[in-house]
């Protein structure tokens, strides 16, 4: 590496605190340039999307994320209106929870219950995360983000006779989520046995006229705010739904916004070599070949960006991760992302990283502020901190040495400024090399297909069911009782259901064979 190289390939946005280093992704010399056509079509397409024009056809909608933290960007005056509105709704409700004026059936809330999934659970959780602090929170957050019932019992154990001073926030846009919709029902059982009126501790964040709408206003929950069809799950964190859980816990959502809005400036420039989104979307483009041949690793050397890559989990590879280009060829995009944090990752997984499969390149971010106030010196003149930046160099380095590539985003410090950018800078990078792909970032059928077999399966469990109660004592093996219901292709499903309903006391017990399929069910 020449620091000639360095200098030519790093990327100081001063105003910001921000700087992007490319330079050890090895791209030759002509490569920028050689991309440069494609990025001035990434650039107008990106430009139409935020005019307004449809970009998910196959659901006749616009994506308006960036409208969020610049309403009057929106293209008409009802949106502006409506993003204007719900940030009063926001900034009204978190005063008046947190002076007292609103508060739970026990008294002032100091708890916040989140029911979501995807979307609308994992930005709330990195934000929550990255800026939450327990000495200054007003609220302290809890998750409903699955459908475990192990899960859900923990979290309540948390909130062990605290329900009457928590506010719950259910979160989905269909209101038909049925990871959520189970999440709220098991939220709404808890208040009803600690004898409360869930209701008034209860608000909807959802898209008009929905099922939960409707639920919400049917039962007189204290209020409603909006999920918009064009504010996609995985880019909602700067809408309603990570924006009220965030200033309930006493984050300053104003200057989160104003982060992301200064990103999304410098990110609009259509000299690439200026802009980081464009940037990152071409080293992306260069490391995986342009079809997803190696996977990313976020690395940052800050406990506080833990959650960072489960969030980018989402927005990357739902985004990406398309069997068809939009002109219907097979493609089979996408690009994996996993990672942690440093260092702890270097006593994990950074030995396979250096020495074993080079199936990836490294997003590295490191943060030069290291805490408010001053740091013990563990050796003379080094400090905790100086070690974190130690391992973050020389590991980047023992990579490199190994032909490992890597990019390296520097914060000045972590805060609501720099967290609003980095979810800025990730969703334009994401819509840019969309574009280089020739794939459509804004929809997700894999979702919609995951979903529907699921509903099959506990349509099969159903089934299977109803079939063993009306013949109790009856023993059955999964062969037997698939070949019954027309539902030989089944089998295995139905084995595994059965197994699991026996294992939970549903009044089917199970007689093991060493042959499994020899093993008998039937109702009790």
């Amino acid at each position: 590496m020449s620091w000639n190289r360095f200098t030519q390939h790093y990327l100081h946005l001063e105003a910001l605190g921000f700087a992007l280093d490319i330079s050890r992704i090895d791209f030759p010399d002509d490569y920028l340039a050689s991309m440069e056509p494609q990025m001035q079509s990434a650039f107008a397409a990106m430009a139409e999307l935020e005019g307004g024009a449809i970009a998910n056809p196959d659901e006749n909608r616009a994506v308006g994320h960036y409208w969020l933290r610049d309403a009057a960007l929106a293209p008409s005056s009802e949106m502006q209106t409506a993003i204007s509105d719900c940030l009063a709704a926001i900034a009204s409700l978190t005063a008046r929870v947190h002076s007292g004026e609103l508060q739970g059936a026990t008294g002032t809330f100091e708890h916040c219950l989140v029911v979501g999934i995807g979307g609308s659970a994992l930005g709330p959780q990195f934000v929550a995360d990255a800026l939450g602090c327990p000495k200054r929170d007003k609220l302290k957050l809890h998750f409903f983000d699955n459908t475990d019932p192990d899960g859900i019992d923990r979290t309540l154990a948390a909130l062990e006779g605290q329900l009457g001073k928590t506010l719950t926030l259910v979160i989905s846009k269909s209101g038909g989520t049925a990871e959520t919709r189970n999440g709220m029902l098991e939220a709404q059982a808890a208040y009803r046995a600690a004898g409360l009126d869930f209701s008034q501790h209860a608000i909807a964040i959802t898209g008009a006229d929905s099922k939960l709408d409707a639920l919400a206003k049917s039962e007189g929950w204290i209020t409603r705010l909006p999920m918009w069809d064009w504010v996609g799950g995985r880019t909602s964190e700067l809408a309603a739904v990570g924006l009220l859980p965030a200033a309930l816990q006493g984050i300053e959502i104003d200057r989160m916004l104003a982060g992301a809005a200064s990103m999304d400036v410098a990110t609009r420039s259509t000299e690439t070599t200026r802009n980081p989104a464009a940037l990152l979307a071409l080293m992306w483009y260069y490391a995986t070949d342009g079809i997803g041949a190696k996977d990313m690793v976020v690395l940052p050397y800050k406990d506080r960006l833990m959650l960072f890559s489960k969030y980018l989990q989402q927005l990357v590879m739902e985004s990406l991760g398309k069997a068809e280009d939009l002109d219907g060829k097979p493609v089979q995009q996408g690009i994996a992302v996993y990672g942690n944090k440093g260092s702890t990752d270097q006593h994990a997984y950074v030995q396979q990283l250096r020495e074993g499969v080079h199936n990836f390149f490294v997003t590295f971010i490191e943060v030069l502020k290291d805490r408010s106030g001053a740091s013990l010196e563990v050796e003379p003149h080094i400090t905790t901190g100086d070690y974190l930046q130690g391992f973050y160099l020389g590991t980047r380095d023992a990579l490199y040495e190994k032909g490992r590539e890597s990019i390296t985003l520097t914060l000045d410090e972590v805060s609501p400024e720099s967290v609003g950018q980095l979810i800025a800078l990730f969703e334009r990078a994401v819509g840019f090399y969309a574009s280089l792909v020739n794939i459509n970032a804004y929809h997700q059928p894999g979702v919609e297909a995951g979903k529907k077999a699921a509903a099959a399966v506990l349509e099969l469990e159903v089934a299977a069911l109803q079939m063993l109660r009306a013949e109790p004592g009856k023993a059955y093996t999964a062969p037997q009782l698939a070949e019954a219901l027309g539902r030989q292709n089944d089998t295995e499903s139905l084995f595994k259901i059965l197994n699991r309903l026996a294992a939970n006391s549903r009044n089917i017990t199970a007689k093991p064979a060493t042959d499994i399929a020899a093993t008998t069910f039937q109702a009790d």
